[in-house]
């Protein structure tokens, strides 16, 4: 499981090349596209700033997949969302937007899951690497 040191170095490298490169490197990753998503910190109440990948765009949705690469516990940026839903995403290099996160439950996560499994199969490694059920979080537009 990665610790948290080089998740953030990972983190610390994507936001790098994203910089370097003007942009023009670091929108994808593992045959996904990457988004970069901004948190409010649960205790601190500052900014936090994840890199992450998503497996599944449905229309102007998002989906993520908390799975911290399976380790036993959720990732910082999901707590921190769980919290405090409001969220910034930039995606695709396009100005920074304001979304709302929702965990997908019942027959949504069923789907989505398999969605997911279908195109990137190494997800179910993780699940099965912790006896947490991985959460799939959905980043829908603020209406307005």
């Amino acid at each position: 499981m990665p610790s948290d040191l080089m998740m953030k170095s990972m983190n610390r490298f994507h936001r790098t090349l994203l910089k370097v490169s003007g942009g023009r490197l670091g929108w994808k990753a593992g045959g996904m596209p990457v988004l970069e998503l901004t948190t409010v910190g649960r205790r601190s109440g500052q900014k936090r700033v994840s890199m992450l990948t998503s497996p599944v765009q449905s229309g102007d949705s998002i989906v993520v997949v908390a799975s911290r690469g399976g380790d036993p516990v959720h990732p910082a940026w999901f707590l921190n969302l769980r919290d405090q839903p409001e969220v910034e995403v930039v995606w695709k290099g396009q100005p920074q937007c304001t979304m709302v996160a929702r965990v997908a439950e019942g027959e949504e996560r069923a789907a989505l899951w398999a969605q997911i499994m279908a195109d990137f199969p190494h997800y179910g490694s993780y699940q099965d690497k912790t006896t947490r059920e991985i959460p799939l979080v959905v980043l829908d537009p603020v209406a307005g």
